[in-house]
């Protein structure tokens, strides 16, 4: 019997935990990353209770780690639950020894909160010997599994951080804080910068452009600091999952073709916080609903994919002239564009983007219209869907 996880009153199980059971059986590490607060250790915890566990956040536990490594890991004997390995990245060569010599299954549950940090160490210390899971914030499909049912804007407002709904918090001041308390200490830390108010604003100008394309040199002009510098800092981000960033389609397009990224933010709540959106009242009414949206979609359409180990294998489409399609899936020799919209009532305009990739797409397949509305239907192109069934385009 699988453990759940309990949320207040009620349980949750999520999803990403039967591939996490399953490769713990086939691998002597699983490494779990993703960004804080997405339930990563409690996930761990809640699966595993027999393991170890130890967090190298702890001061005490990561100077043992960092000076004294055989000693640590006489401590904390295998089975075990490492906490933010990136903290003490030199433990891997340590683990990879270990998994060597013992030749076991299930040993090590790793769990990081940056990636860039811990890329390089993996492939050198733990190369075939780990497998790796991306575990984002709740998705809409888990939230459902316990009868919250959120509304469009009340969805975008409060975001799917576990704790804003296990403590019942305000989701405007619990974003402040996790901007405040994990993004800006912990970017602090890698910018080294003494003022990051500079970064702050670069931050928000991003909140303002969820779903547009990636302009690194507007942002340069706008806050007065070098290119080189912003593509750090969004690599930064993205590190620490913060942001994602959607890969345009160009395959055999030719020239006409965007080849620059999009931006969405792992957590639509955050975006919202960093616009000022205090509540769902003032979502609809804001002039970035439809990014906003799109950012909630795309993203829930990320964690279906990395929910079941795989990678997302989604990209976007669009030409110097504008044709474009929010979202495509490409899966096997096939190519799925999906469109994604705000509005709760159908209108045959919204799939003008579908029409034209399958006019000048081969690959093309089938199609969805991803929106607000409750009207669901097929036709010969193209199905529509509500937002809250995202997932069931990706099982």
């Amino acid at each position: 019997m699988y453990k759940n996880l309990y949320i207040c009153t009620m349980i949750i199980k999520r999803t990403i935990q039967d591939e996490l059971i399953s490769l713990m059986k086939e691998y002597p590490v699983v490494t779990l990353t993703g960004p804080r607060q997405s339930g990563k250790t409690t996930l761990a915890k809640i699966t595993y209770p027999n393991f170890i566990y130890c967090n190298l956040e702890n001061p005490e536990i990561r100077k043992l780690a960092e000076t004294d490594a055989n000693a640590f890991f006489n401590t904390f004997r295998f089975p075990v639950i490492i906490d933010e390995i990136q903290r003490v990245p030199q433990l891997l060569s340590y683990i990879q020894t270990i998994v060597d010599q013992e030749n076991e299954n299930g040993m090590f549950l790793i769990t990081a909160s940056h990636q860039s940090s811990l890329d390089e160490a993996i492939s050198q210390s733990l190369a075939g010997r780990t497998a790796l899971l991306q575990l984002l914030p709740f998705s809409i499909v888990e939230l459902k599994s316990f009868n919250l049912n959120l509304n469009r804007d009340a969805q975008i407002c409060k975001g799917f951080l576990p704790r804003i709904y296990e403590k019942k918090q305000n989701s405007f001041k619990a974003y402040r804080n996790y901007f405040q308390t994990y993004i800006e200490r912990d970017l602090r830390q890698m910018i080294k910068l003494k003022d990051l108010s500079i970064f702050d604003d670069f931050i928000r100008l991003l909140a303002g452009r969820v779903g547009q394309i990636l302009n690194i040199h507007s942002l340069s002009n706008n806050l007065g600091v070098s290119s080189p510098t912003i593509t750090q800092w969004l690599s930064i981000l993205e590190a620490s999952f913060i942001i994602f960033r959607l890969k345009p389609y160009f395959e055999n397009f030719g020239k006409r073709i965007i080849k620059s990224s999009k931006i969405y933010f792992t957590d639509v709540g955050l975006a919202s916080y960093l616009l000022s959106i205090e509540n769902q009242e003032q979502v609809h009414r804001d002039p970035l609903l439809g990014g906003l949206f799109e950012n909630m979609v795309v993203l829930e359409a990320v964690k279906a994919r990395l929910n079941q180990g795989l990678d997302p294998n989604l990209f976007f489409f669009r030409d110097n002239n504008g044709n474009e399609v929010d979202l495509i899936f490409k899966t096997q020799n096939s190519l799925i564009p999906i469109e994604i919209k705000a509005a709760m009532t159908f209108n045959e305009k919204l799939l003008k983007g579908i029409n034209y990739f399958h006019n000048i797409c081969d690959k093309a397949k089938d199609g969805y219209l991803i929106y607000s509305g409750e009207l669901s239907f097929k036709s010969r192109y193209y199905e529509t869907i509500h937002y809250s069934k995202t997932h069931e385009i990706f099982s």
